[in-house]
C-alpha cells in the first residue's frame, strides 16, 4: 500500500464578517503594534504580483513538500470566499511553487490573497488575475505534483506559526497574522494604538519638531549632554 500523499482538514472556523469590516482601514503596522510586535512575517516575504497590496481574510493553511504543488491544488477543494492561502514549503528556492494558473483558480474559488515562503512565476499573469501575492522570490522553473502535503493544519511561515482560520493582514508594510483566539481582545489595544497615532499625526501637522514624550524618552535612555 502506498503512503498517503495528502492529509486534508475539511473545515474550520473563519474570521467573521463583522471583524473583517472593523479592521478594513487598519494597517499591518497598526495591527502589529497592537499585538506588541508579534505576528509579523519575515521581511523576505513581500508582494510580488497581483492587484494592489491589501489582504485581509482567514488563513487557509497548506504545507507542501519542497518543489511540489499538489497540496496547493488540492486546497482548492476546501477554499471558501475570503480565504487567504498561506502556503509553506520550508523556504524552498529550487523552483516556483505557484504561477498564474493556480492563483487564477484560487481567485475563482474566492481567495483574496496568497502568502508563501516559496517562489512564484508568471508575474504578468499574476498582475492580470488581480489578487495580491506575497512570496520570497521568482523562478521560471515549474514544480512537481506528487505530494506529500497537508491542508488545514498549522504551518510555520516567515517565523510565525499560522493556523487555519487565523486572521491574515497584508499591505505595503508587510504581512501580519493574528491568532483567531486573540480577535476578541485586540479591539481595545488597537484603539489605543490608533489614538496614539492620531495625536502624533496632529503634532506633525501643527509643526512640532519633537514627539510629545521626547524628554521622557531621553531620560529613560540615560542620555548625557556634553
Amino acid at each position: 500500500m502506498s503512503e498517503t500523499a495528502l492529509t486534508i482538514v475539511k473545515d474550520w472556523p473563519r474570521v467573521d464578517a463583522a471583524t473583517l469590516k472593523a479592521l478594513e482601514n487598519v494597517t499591518s503596522s497598526q495591527l502589529s503594534d497592537a499585538m506588541g510586535g508579534s505576528g509579523a512575517l519575515d521581511r523576505t516575504i513581500t508582494r510580488l504580483g497581483g492587484g494592489g497590496a491589501r489582504i485581509i481574510g482567514s488563513a487557509l493553511t497548506v504545507w507542501t513538500a519542497p518543489g511540489d504543488n499538489l497540496a496547493p491544488y488540492a486546497a482548492l477543494a476546501v477554499a471558501r470566499p475570503g480565504d487567504v492561502l498561506v502556503l509553506a514549503c520550508d523556504r524552498h528556492d529550487g523552483c516556483a511553487l505557484l504561477g498564474d494558473t493556480i492563483v487564477g483558480l484560487m481567485r475563482n474559488a474566492g481567495a483574496v490573497g496568497v502568502v508563501t515562503d516559496a517562489l512564484v512565476r508568471d508575474l504578468d499573469g499574476l498582475d492580470a488575475i488581480g489578487i495580491p501575492v506575497y512570496a520570497r522570490g521568482i523562478s521560471p522553473r515549474a514544480p512537481a505534483k506528487k505530494g506529500p502535503g497537508e491542508i488545514g493544519i498549522p504551518v510555520t511561515i516567515g517565523g510565525v506559526l499560522v493556523r487555519a482560520g487565523d486572521l491574515v493582514m497584508a499591505d505595503r508594510d508587510g504581512v501580519v497574522v493574528l491568532p483567531r483566539e486573540g480577535l476578541g481582545a485586540i479591539a481595545d489595544k488597537l484603539a489605543a494604538v490608533l489614538e496614539k497615532e492620531a495625536r502624533a499625526d496632529a503634532r506633525v501637522r501643527d509643526g512640532a519638531t519633537v514627539p510629545a514624550d521626547f524628554q521622557a524618552m531621553l531620560d529613560a535612555a540615560g542620555v548625557r549632554w556634553s
